[in-house]
C-alpha cells in the first residue's frame, strides 16, 4: 500500500466535558459518567437510586457553576486545549510533508465521540491505529474506562483496524523532563524555589487494595522529578485531591494536608498536578481556586499553580515521541 493510501490514525483520549456549562448539560454528562462501573463500582440496585434521585438532583447546578468560572471563550478548557495539542501533534507528526497520520482527539464520556473520530479516521483509510489515554499514570477508573468505551465503539465495526494501545508514561524521561522544564520555568518567572506540592486526583483506596496500579504510578513521577530536582524530603509534599462520598480514598488528603503547611512554616507554596495532562475543572477551579484559599486562610502568603502541560512545544514533542516509538512496528 502507498503512502498516499496508508495511514496512521493517533487517537487521544481523556475524560470528557460538558458541552455547556449548564446543568441541563452538566447532568447529561455527570450522568454518563457516574453510571459508568469503572468510576463507581457500588451495586447498581444501589447506586443508581442514589445517582437519578439525590445526585443529578443536586450536583448539577452547583458544578456548572465551577464549570462557569473557568469557561473559556471557545468552550470547556479540557476539551479547547486538548484539540489545540491535537492539531499542534498531527503537525509535528506530518511535517515531513507525507501526512502518514491522522491524529484525533475523542472523549471517554459526551462529545467528541470515539465513533467521530473512527468516522475521520475511515474517511483517511486508516487500518492502524494507536491509542493514546492523557493519563500520564494508568488506574483502572482512566486508562481501562477509556479502554472500554473504545472496545464497546468497536462492537458494531465488521472489519477492525490494527490496534496499539498505550498504558502510560509516568516515568517516561520526556515527560519527567517536560513536568521539570515547567517547574524551573515558574521558579524563574517568580525569582525565587518554593515547597512544591504535587497533588494527584484521588482514587478510592480499596481500588488499590484491589491491584489498580495507579498509586505507584504516582509515586514513580513524583520520585522521579524530585530526583531530577534534587529536592529535599521537606522541600516537598505528595497528596491527593478530589475525593467523591464517604469511602477512603487515597492519602494524605490535598486539602488537609496544604492547611497544615502554613503551621510547619510553610508560607510560599507551588502546586503542580501531575496526573492531569491537560488543565480542567480540577485543577483551574479546585486547586488554583479552593486549595489557594484554603491555603492563604491557614496563614499561606504566597501560591502559584503551576499549569499541566497543556498544548506546549515540550508536550507536543513528548507526544510525538510516544507515538513513533509506539507505531515503529507499523513504518515501512
Amino acid at each position: 500500500m502507498s503512502l498516499d493510501t496508508q495511514k496512521i490514525g493517533v487517537l487521544l483520549m481523556n475524560l470528557g466535558t460538558p458541552e455547556s456549562p449548564t446543568p441541563g448539560a452538566v447532568r447529561r454528562y455527570l450522568k454518563e459518567f457516574l453510571s459508568d462501573p469503572r468510576v463507581v463500582d457500588v451495586n447498581p440496585w444501589i447506586w443508581k437510586p442514589i445517582l437519578n434521585g439525590v445526585i443529578l438532583n443536586i450536583r448539577p447546578r452547583k458544578v456548572a457553576k465551577v464549570y462557569q468560572e473557568v469557561w473559556m471563550d471557545e468552550g470547556s478548557p479540557l476539551l479547547v486545549l486538548g484539540q489545540r495539542l491535537a492539531h499542534k501533534l498531527d503537525q509535528a507528526l506530518n511535517n515531513d510533508g507525507q501526512q502518514r497520520f491522522v491524529v484525533s482527539m475523542a472523549m471517554t464520556y459526551g462529545q467528541p465521540s470515539v465513533e467521530a473520530s473512527a468516522k475521520l479516521f475511515r474517511q483517511h483509510n486508516v487500518d492502524k491505529i494507536f491509542v493514546l489515554p492523557m493519563y500520564p499514570q494508568f488506574s483502572r477508573s482512566t486508562t481501562a474506562a477509556a479502554y472500554d468505551r473504545l472496545m464497546s465503539s468497536l462492537k458494531r465495526c465488521p472489519h477492525w483496524p490494527a490496534l496499539s494501545l498505550m498504558q502510560d508514561y509516568a516515568d517516561h524521561e520526556q515527560y519527567i523532563d517536560a513536568l521539570v522544564k515547567s517547574i524551573q520555568a515558574q521558579w524563574q518567572a517568580q525569582g525565587e524555589q518554593r515547597h512544591l506540592m504535587f497533588s494527584y486526583h484521588g482514587i478510592p483506596k480499596r481500588y488499590v487494595t484491589e491491584g489498580d496500579p495507579y498509586q505507584s504510578r504516582c509515586e514513580a513521577t513524583t520520585k522521579a522529578v524530585v530526583e531530577r530536582l534534587g529536592l529535599q524530603e521537606s522541600d516537598y509534599t505528595h497528596a491527593y485531591q478530589s475525593r467523591f462520598g464517604r469511602e477512603e480514598w487515597l492519602k494524605p488528603y490535598a486539602d488537609e494536608t496544604i492547611k497544615g503547611l502554613p503551621s510547619k512554616g510553610i508560607t510560599k507554596l507551588n502546586m503542580i498536578s501531575p496526573a492531569f495532562s491537560i488543565d480542567c475543572i480540577e485543577t483551574l477551579e479546585e486547586i488554583d481556586m479552593q486549595l489557594r484559599d484554603e491555603f492563604t486562610d491557614a496563614g499561606g502568603q504566597d501560591f502559584d499553580y503551576i499549569p499541566a502541560l497543556n498544548d506546549s512545544d515540550d508536550h507536543v514533542e513528548l507526544y510525538k515521541t510516544l507515538v513513533l516509538e509506539n507505531t515503529k512496528q507499523w513504518m515501512k
